[in-house]
């Protein structure tokens, strides 16, 4: 695909930006950035979502995206989420609260998805 100069000329200044603030570019942003067009939108998507005008708070936001991340289990992500929870001003107990429900939602995930499967095999046992 053709890449526009202008499109280019706003993922480099994204990429910046990102390498900025985080000190490095993450890996999604690298191979996204290869295509301007997707990584535009997706760049400015997460930046409203994480950044933007809203009801919650940075820390809030941050221990939030600790939480999916961790039940998600995406290591990088997690990382990344729990240094900004904690520029943010989370305390390192409430990120492992934090953590901790998202592992628990993962956990209990995967047990309805097994236990459900498990009951129609064998049905309820009293």
């Amino acid at each position: 695909m053709q890449e526009k100069p202008e499109e280019r000329e706003i993922a480099d200044k994204i990429l910046k930006s990102i390498e900025e603030a985080y000190g490095f570019v993450p890996l999604v942003n690298k191979v996204l950035s290869a295509r301007p067009d997707k990584f535009i939108p997706a760049a400015n998507f997460g930046k409203a979502v994480m950044e933007g005008r809203g009801d919650l708070d940075q820390k809030t936001r941050y221990l939030a995206a600790v939480a999916a991340a961790s039940a998600l289990g995406g290591q990088h992500c997690t990382r990344v989420q729990m240094a900004h929870a904690a520029k943010a001003g989370a305390t390192a107990d409430e990120i492992l609260e934090t953590m901790l429900i998202g592992t628990y939602i993962a956990m209990t995930r995967a047990q309805s998805y097994a236990f459900r499967e498990y009951e129609e095999m064998f049905g309820k046992r009293e």
